[in-house]
């Protein structure tokens, strides 16, 4: 299974808050869940935790890296937004999507985040979806402390909610060629 290639000053571990969702899915592949996932406008169809999107300039789908969005979540203004990494799914590897997203302040209120996503087809016959963030700032430790994690429990909607809605949309996404 493929892990997240994680820029090092953004190691697990290393920082205030960490998260990692992972399910698997049967009747699914990769190339039908990565268009949902990479087309911010659809995010609110399958999960609740996020709002006010803007769509990178270069287009409506986060598929070049360093372009720039926003969007807001978990009760945080809208938080600036880069792609680190997109690569869609082929037969034979997986997809891979991260951006870094910031909220500027002072000590107190200064928050940056790296999220990682792996999309992949699994030998078995089903699609991997994983998520892992790690976060850096106060508010970062401010939500690390609750119990249970309201990153872990978001997360965890987000990756059900795509794989659902991935589900319910088999006939609408158009297939890419691997």
């Amino acid at each position: 299974m493929s892990t997240v290639s994680w820029p090092h000053r953004f190691l697990p571990g290393t920082t205030e808050n960490f998260v990692s969702n992972e399910i698997f899915v049967p009747q699914l592949t990769a190339t039908r869940v990565w268009p949902n996932l990479v087309d911010p406008a659809r995010w609110t169809s399958y999960y609740s935790n996020v709002d006010q999107i803007t769509p990178p300039s270069s287009g409506p789908t986060l598929q070049n890296k360093g372009d720039r969005f926003s969007f807001a979540t978990f009760g945080f203004p809208p938080l600036q937004a880069e792609v680190c990494e997109s690569v869609a799914p082929t037969s034979n590897s997986p997809g891979r999507l991260a951006w870094r997203a910031w909220q500027e302040g002072d000590e107190e209120t200064a928050l940056e985040v790296y999220h990682a996503w792996i999309i992949e087809d699994m030998e078995w016959g089903v699609v991997r979806i994983l998520t892992q963030e790690v976060q850096a700032g106060q508010p970062a430790a401010g939500l690390a402390e609750k119990k249970p994690n309201p990153m872990l429990l978001g997360h965890q909607e987000w990756v059900e909610g795509l794989a659902k809605f991935s589900l319910q949309n088999l006939g609408s996404i158009p297939v890419q060629p691997s």
